[in-house]
């Protein structure tokens, strides 16, 4: 399948479109071994980033893209081949969550810790909201999500943007289902910088994630945002209809001690 036989529900797929005009749209190996050659991405430490296919000999996942460069891609799986496409797109960023799970992987071998856990979900199901209407992500903060999505539905496509970082949840829009929910991070920016060409946007937000994940940021899942990507303009034609986003279940009121 290509990207032009392709649905993008509510366009949320277009940070991944400069590659898949590119590329045939499956997780085949040939796509694989194409996505290898295509760049030279390179992990914290100097090596060049490969996708490989699984291997059994003791060296876990985040160790061995530190040690090798390799990053275990099961052929045929959507999952990994999402993967592959958010390294390719998200480089830096990619690279600084590796160091840190290693840092934390050298300070606590058998153990997990809060820190790998928010990473683990940024990594999985993060998004980058950025806004030049502030108002807006108030809104996400408050979880308000009928004023947000319903109330300044016609403002969303001009003021807002919504970048798909998480590799699982570029697998889960592929059928999209009740109660699909992003991790956010928040980022007021200019009305300039919406007007940017995508690759400059990608590239940006690329930079200044991989720069905060540097500085320790986002250490806790509670500092990531939920966003439930159903609510999102095109992602289901229910979301037309006002009544939907009184759906407590999907469209909940959020954690009251987080003082939003």
């Amino acid at each position: 399948m290509s990207l032009a036989g392709f649905p993008s529900p509510g366009g949320l797929f277009s940070p991944l479109s400069p590659l898949l005009e590119r590329i045939p749209f499956s997780p085949d190996s040939a796509s694989l071994d194409f996505l290898s050659s295509m760049l030279d991405v390179r992990t914290q430490r100097g090596q060049r980033i490969g996708f490989v296919r699984p291997q059994d000999d003791g060296l876990g996942y985040e160790a061995r893209i530190w040690a090798r460069g390799e990053i275990e891609t099961r052929p045929d799986n959507w999952h990994d081949f999402f993967n592959a496409l958010v390294w390719l797109t998200f480089a830096q960023s990619k690279a600084t969550l590796n160091w840190r799970h290693v840092q934390k992987l050298a300070e606590r071998p058998a153990a997990r810790c809060r820190d790998r856990d928010a990473m683990t979900q940024f990594d999985e199901c993060g998004v980058v909201v950025v806004s030049s209407d502030p108002s807006l992500l108030d809104l996400v903060r408050a979880f308000r999500w009928k004023a947000l999505f319903h109330e300044r539905r016609a403002e969303l496509g001009g003021t807002l943007r919504c970048f798909i970082f998480g590799h699982a949840t570029y697998e889960q829009l592929l059928a999209p289902f009740r109660g699909l929910t992003a991790k956010a991070v928040l980022y007021d920016v200019s009305e300039d910088w919406l007007r940017l060409p995508l690759p400059r946007q990608l590239a940006g937000i690329d930079q200044r994630l991989a720069d905060e994940l540097a500085a320790g940021a986002y250490a806790d899942p509670r500092d990531l945002h939920p966003l439930p990507l159903m609510g999102f303009p095109g992602v289901t034609r229910e979301s037309e209809n006002a009544a939907y986003y009184d759906d407590a279940w999907q469209f909940r009121s959020g954690r009251r001690d987080r003082g939003v």
